[in-house]
């Protein structure tokens, strides 16, 4: 009986995780390929004999692939190819390394679904070229490229341009293989009708009523001819666009005030690289009070409201169909704004029986207005009742 209390609370909590965390590097064990060791977030594959020949994949039914976060590769001279599928499990990939190997081939949305990665390191393999398409979804803070014959094309320029938009500690000796077969460093690479895009957004005033239309006009340049696409966002709005050759336009009608500060992107894609010219989008519309409640006490009692409005509305308090004239005891406070969207209350410090009544919220600009109205009982007379709080609304006509 002795032995067994002994062996509850924390230390039987730390036995079963320790029990859990052996389960994981047993089932990760399992479905570790040859001339590799799998741990619960981490494969490492630098065995050279046998090695391994295709890039390395967890059965799912005893692993977790999307636990891993590290991939370490090295010495796999027959690891010529990255298929599409090969690496999709691993979305929680956040580095990648594969040096002193045969990988040639990496096919165009080979990471697709690896957002999270962060580091890639192909030193010394055989790739002859590498697209800017397998890495323009994401976010790397390394590429590591060294040591790899590469032709010296346009296609590699990306590179070039990528390195130099980083502040590397360690800058790398990137080279490539002219006609001559001769090695060329990438940073001093120079190759006609190769150069990165530009995009340039013609717009009218991007200030609009709620409702009315608008057409956006954009025109992109560059050698390799730049293909231009438009980057909307999460637009609302009903939009279409049109594109011929270098030219194109996008179409926004019946536009939401939900739209209102959202960003509007031509882009301008080469080989090369990527450009682009936004705007932003303002939408003015008339006020709405989405909220108006009960009042709550806290520090202060509060009437609470939301209003939606652009230009930001100007706020009317009517108390008992009158004008409220605000105080440092009775005023209105905003405490949040979300763009057009303003959050508050109206703040009254220490009411009595003499607050009872109706209050009327008014939200106005120059499109337009909007009312709503609240009865609150905040003490009872003196000597009449025991001060209970009621509260109902009251509907507006029209």
């Amino acid at each position: 009986m002795s032995s067994w209390t002994r062996w509850r609370g924390p230390a039987m909590a730390r036995l079963w995780g320790f029990c859990w965390l052996l389960a994981g590097f047993w089932r990760a064990a399992l479905a570790c390929p040859t001339s590799c060791t799998c741990g619960a977030s981490r494969i490492s594959c630098s065995d050279p004999s046998p090695g391994i020949v295709a890039f390395p994949r967890l059965d799912p039914n005893s692993a977790e692939p999307e636990n891993i976060t590290e991939i370490f590769i090295a010495n796999q001279k027959r690891l010529e190819i990255i298929n599409e599928d090969d690496v999709e499990d691993y979305v929680g990939l956040k580095n990648l390394t594969i040096v002193d190997s045969g990988l040639k081939f990496v096919a165009h949305k080979a990471f697709l679904k690896n957002s999270n990665l962060q580091y890639v390191n192909f030193t010394r393999n055989k790739l002859t070229s590498l697209s800017r398409k397998h890495f323009r979804h994401l976010d790397l803070s390394e590429l590591i490229l060294a040591g790899n014959p590469f032709t010296c094309t346009c296609d590699i320029m990306w590179i070039k341009a990528f390195h130099e938009s980083k502040s590397s500690p360690e800058p790398q000796d990137l080279y490539c293989l002219n006609e001559s077969s001769k090695n060329i460093p990438l940073a001093n690479l120079q190759i006609p009708n190769c150069g990165m895009p530009s995009a340039s957004l013609t717009a009218p005033n991007l200030t609009v009523e709620e409702g009315k239309s608008i057409t956006l006009s954009c025109s992109v340049a560059g050698d390799p001819v730049p293909i231009m696409y438009w980057d909307v966002g999460n637009l609302v709005s009903k939009h279409m666009n049109e594109t011929s050759n270098t030219q194109g336009s996008l179409r926004i009608t019946n536009i939401s005030s939900d739209d209102s500060g959202k960003q509007i992107s031509c882009v301008a894609e080469n080989l090369v690289g990527e450009d682009q010219d936004s705007v932003n989008l303002t939408v003015h519309f008339a006020p709405t009070i989405t909220f108006l409640e009960s009042p709550t006490s806290d520090h202060h009692w509060c009437i609470p409201f939301t209003v939606k409005g652009n230009p930001k509305p100007a706020l009317q308090w009517f108390y008992n169909g009158a004008i409220l004239n605000e105080s440092k005891y009775i005023c209105t406070k905003i405490h949040v704004t979300n763009h057009t969207e303003y959050h508050g209350c109206l703040q009254l410090d220490n009411p009595t029986h003499m607050n009872n009544g109706d209050y009327t919220l008014i939200a106005k600009n120059e499109y337009g207005k909007d009312e709503k109205q609240i009865s609150a009982h905040f003490m009872g007379w003196p000597g009449i009742d025991d001060g209970f709080v009621l509260f109902h609304k009251i509907p507006l006509d029209g």
